[in-house]
């Protein structure tokens, strides 16, 4: 569905890196690049020299990745005070964790499941109620969708008032919010949304259903109140 958050929101420090960030823009510094070599084969390069504790190389990596992370805990916990004190927590956990990072996935892929995690943590410490992930798939008999799980909601396509739809999206419980941030507003596919969760596809097909039914509900009644002043 047609939504995406302001980039404009303050942008948060990376714990080790965000000063040698600040210096490397100062100075004017750009990564080292390879004339002959692809884009990958640069982030492949610059990924090995931060697993090997070169920390501008750590830098340049938190500069391609933070404001996507930021975005992501930004709209999982509505609040910018808290998503910069999470994206911060969550550079923290990639740069003790970096060595184990073996490509088996891409680098984006495994940096926004560890930013995932440590959102989850968050909402588990303020003892915020979570959906289950491991809840059976199968809807209630009045929640079935009228084609098939995932499809388009076209009763909530076009024009949504924007702050509408974030009051509405911040209602969620956490657990439909997470599936339908990653699904709806990341642009994440289920199956890659099974892999980040830990949970079957038809498990995040089934959640984002039930996260869209009540964002119309809760978007048709904020319409109907303002219908009436």
């Amino acid at each position: 569905m047609p939504y995406s958050a302001s980039t404009q929101s303050p942008e948060p420090a990376a714990g080790p890196t965000s000063a040698e960030a600040e210096r490397a823009n100062a100075n004017g510094q750009t990564a080292p690049a390879q004339p002959d070599g692809s884009a990958a084969s640069v982030q492949a390069e610059i990924l090995a020299r931060a697993q090997a504790g070169d920390n501008y190389a750590f830098a340049q990596l938190y500069a391609t990745h933070k404001r996507r992370i930021y975005s992501l805990c930004l709209r999982m916990v509505g609040s910018v005070a808290e998503a910069e004190d999470l994206t911060q927590e969550a550079f923290l956990q990639f740069h003790r964790k970096i060595q184990t990072f073996r490509g088996e996935s891409a680098l984006s892929t495994w940096l926004h499941r560890l930013a995932i995690n440590v959102v989850l943590m968050h909402l588990r410490k303020k003892g915020l109620q979570l959906t289950s992930l491991d809840e059976a798939m199968e809807p209630a008999p009045d929640q079935r969708p009228g084609r098939s799980f995932g499809a388009p909601d076209l009763t909530l396509s076009g024009a949504i008032d924007r702050l509408a739809l974030q009051r509405a999206i911040g209602d969620l419980p956490a657990g439909y919010r997470l599936i339908f941030v990653l699904h709806d507003i990341e642009g994440y596919e289920h199956n890659e949304i099974a892999t980040l969760l830990d949970c079957s596809i038809g498990n995040s097909k089934s959640q984002l259903h039930k996260a869209r039914l009540k964002l119309r509900d809760a978007l048709r009644s904020q319409s109907q109140q303002e219908g009436r002043r």
